[in-house]
């Protein structure tokens, strides 16, 4: 299991429709609902600054929460949708959906490296290149894990890691079809730079001394 699931803490909003709502907005707080999971949609609020500051880290929707309301218990929730102020592009309502353990959701998953200590690569200068270093896959919310592990023991410079050499967790899937790069051993600044002095030279050498006789005649 993810060992650190944010909570989101609400206050349950009383009333419901236009009014209510609008009422919420002038107390700087942002009107939502919760609903799914067999059980009746709870109306909440969210400030305003806190909601925003989270949209604004990113992959709010790909975040799975510990909502916390006063008088209910504890439930995960994950976001489904945001709706936003045509000019402003300020959010004015957000739903979220409670998660059953079967449920299946998308998740970004952080990436663990072992291996660094034994890799050739790295060993001989090459430098570790996370491509990404977390990885979004289809899990389930009974089963989220902490993190993928890739190994690079046996990676040399040049070579890359990608999502097929992975062992995913049970009942795990990437949202990605195709086979993409996680971690690779980029060559360092140094050799790259000789390495294309090196081809410079090779050209000139290969250049016929007539060639270049000719080319001082002018």
């Amino acid at each position: 299991m993810a060992g650190e699931i944010p909570d989101l803490e609400a206050l349950e909003r009383t009333g419901t429709g236009k009014g209510a709502a609008r009422q919420a907005r002038r107390a700087g707080m942002v009107p939502g609902i919760v609903f799914g999971g067999d059980v009746d949609p709870l109306p909440i609020n969210i400030p305003f600054n806190k909601l925003l500051k989270m949209l604004k880290a990113g992959r709010f929707k790909a975040t799975l929460f510990n909502m916390k309301v006063e008088g209910h218990d504890d439930v995960r929730v994950i976001c489904r949708d945001v709706q936003r102020h045509v000019v402003k592009d300020l959010p004015t309502h957000v739903d979220f959906m409670r998660l059953r353990r079967t449920t299946q959701i998308n998740l970004f998953i952080p990436v663990e490296v072992v291996g660094e200590e034994t890799s050739p690569g790295l060993k001989h200068g090459g430098v570790l290149s996370m491509i990404r270093p977390e990885v979004e896959l289809v899990v389930t919310a009974g089963d989220i894990p902490d993190h993928i592990t890739i190994d690079v023991s046996e990676l040399e410079i040049g070579d890359s890691l990608t999502i097929s050499s992975v062992k995913l967790p049970e009942g795990a899937k990437p949202t990605i079809d195709r086979d993409f790069v996680i971690a690779q051993i980029a060559a360092p600044s140094g050799l790259a730079s000789q390495s294309d002095d090196d081809e410079d030279e090779v050209a000139a050498d290969e250049v016929p001394a007539t060639e270049m006789d000719a080319g001082a005649d002018e």
